[in-house]
């Protein structure tokens, strides 16, 4: 099982990290690509048709028609992750959020590619129970962090 994320430029580095380190510490395989809906439709189409990828993880800003376009390349789940950069990422969130009818993609919050990164563990995860235990374990520190910091400020 793997997830294969794609940015439309390299400026979009610093939100694929954030996917890198959750996917690194959960032990999912990744690859992390640049291709341009607009300017380089051929190539993203070359990478969804020829990927074993079982997630797709697209990120975009502005007009955000990567998700889109992955999106009508495939019938495997697509997440989209829009970023911040003109408008605050408002364009870019509605735009992956309201999809034609037949084209879904998930999307996460503006710059959230670690919850890109986690919801894409919890599809591959319906089918691998290690990897459920591993999210379950996560979910669990999260809770006990928070559980932690509430004995701390009720002393």
């Amino acid at each position: 099982m793997s997830v294969v994320v794609i940015m439309g430029s390299s400026s979009d580095a610093k939100i694929a990290e954030k996917c890198k380190r959750v996917f690194d510490e959960f032990g999912v395989d990744y690859e992390i690509r640049v291709a341009s809906a607009h300017r380089t439709p051929e190539k993203v189409e070359e990478i969804v048709k020829n990927s074993n990828a079982d997630v797709f993880i697209a990120i975009a800003g502005l007009a955000a028609a990567l998700p889109g376009a992955i999106a009508s390349l495939t019938s495997k789940p697509v997440i989209g992750v829009p970023v911040s950069a003109k408008l605050g990422g408002l364009d870019a969130l509605l735009s992956i959020a309201q999809m034609p009818p037949g084209i879904p993609v998930a999307c996460v919050g503006i710059d959230r590619g670690e919850n890109a990164a986690l919801l894409a563990i919890e599809i591959l995860a319906i089918k691998d129970t290690e990897l459920m235990k591993k999210l379950d374990e996560y979910k669990k520190k999260m809770k006990d962090k928070v559980e932690a910091q509430d004995k701390e400020l009720n002393l």
